[in-house]
Order: structure tokens, then sequence, then C-alpha cells
């Protein structure tokens, strides 16, 4: 396994050894152990599978309390896998990292608590498969505006079919509240 820093060090690329053959291949995309003695030490409490077609957009989604931290992957088809920070105080505050996530390519992406989330499909359709290391909670659930000019997000693409409920995201410098920094 080959953890690599993003341009904002609290989010990490994971890229599983991947073992192949003419029959196919395995991979873990999980080994508590393993993932612990390479640096990430976290406790997940809580698996998701969404399946999504060519042009959704979801995101940018957050949690003020119980903010999650996702161990985020790609089982069939790409999506542009988006964090921006927003924690406030943090050096990073308000930037943004994307990273094509696929079923070929079998990287992870993990993203701490205090990062706003969201992806946008390039493939015909597409398995997004993730752990969270708080649980779902509707009533706390937030998001900011996906296409925000101070956040700057180059999505690869521009017709997307997005929730009304992301539409009418507030931006970032109208938020509410943000995460404390760590």
């Amino acid at each position: 396994m080959k953890i690599i820093p993003s341009k904002i060090p609290d989010i990490l690329i994971i890229e599983p050894d991947v073992f192949g053959d003419a029959r196919g291949f395995f991979m873990e995309t999980w080994h508590a152990q393993k993932y612990t003695d390479a640096g990430l030490d976290v406790k997940f409490v809580q698996d998701n599978h969404s399946r999504s077609h060519k042009g959704i957009l979801r995101g940018l989604h957050y949690q003020l309390n119980q903010p999650q931290g996702k161990l985020v992957r790609v089982s069939h088809g790409c999506v542009f896998d988006v964090a921006v920070d927003i924690r406030k105080g943090s050096a990073s505050f308000g930037q943004w990292v994307g990273y094509e996530l696929s079923g070929d390519n079998f990287r992870q992406l993990y993203i701490p608590p205090g990062f706003a989330h969201g992806f946008c499909v390039l493939s015909d359709s597409a398995d997004f498969i993730y752990k969270c290391t708080d649980f779902y909670a509707p009533e706390y659930e937030q998001s900011i505006l996906w296409n925000d000019p101070d956040i700057g997000i180059n999505w690869p693409g521009s017709d997307f079919q997005v929730s009304e409920k992301d539409e009418q995201a507030p931006l970032l410098k109208d938020m509410d509240a943000c995460l404390p920094s760590k």
C-alpha cells in the first residue's frame, strides 16, 4: 500500500496493493492494522454505497455536528472527487483538492473531519463506496455551493445535474458556522 499526501496534507491518497492475473484481481479495501501502521489510525462506524449516472454532481456536503471523516473509493466507473477545507483557522481554509477515483485505478481518498466533500460522475455510471468515522445525522447536514467562485473548483465539465438542495447551498463566506480547526 502506498500513501501519498495531497497539497492539503491531512487529505491522503491511498493506492492499495492490487494482485491481478488473467482471472481478475484481489485487493484489501480496508485492513485496520495495516492502515494504522501506515499512519491512518481511525475508527469507522458506517459504510455507504451510492450509484450515480454520468453528469450527476453531489456536494459539497458536511456535518456541522458529528463531522465525518471518510475513506472513499469507486468500485465501478469513474468520478472526480473533491474535498474543501472548512476548518476555521486552518492554513488551508477554503482550499480544495480533487482527484479521479475509478474502478480501474483502485485509488482511495481519506478525507478527515473538517472538510466538505463532493463528486461528479465522469463515466456512464459509478458506484461510490465510503466508510465514515461518525454516523450520518441529517439534522446536522450542511452544504456549500458546489460552484462557489471563491473556492474555484475546476470541475471537469459544466453541464451537471445537481439536486435542488445543492443548487441552493450558501457560499463559503456566507456560512453561519464552520468547523473548528484541530
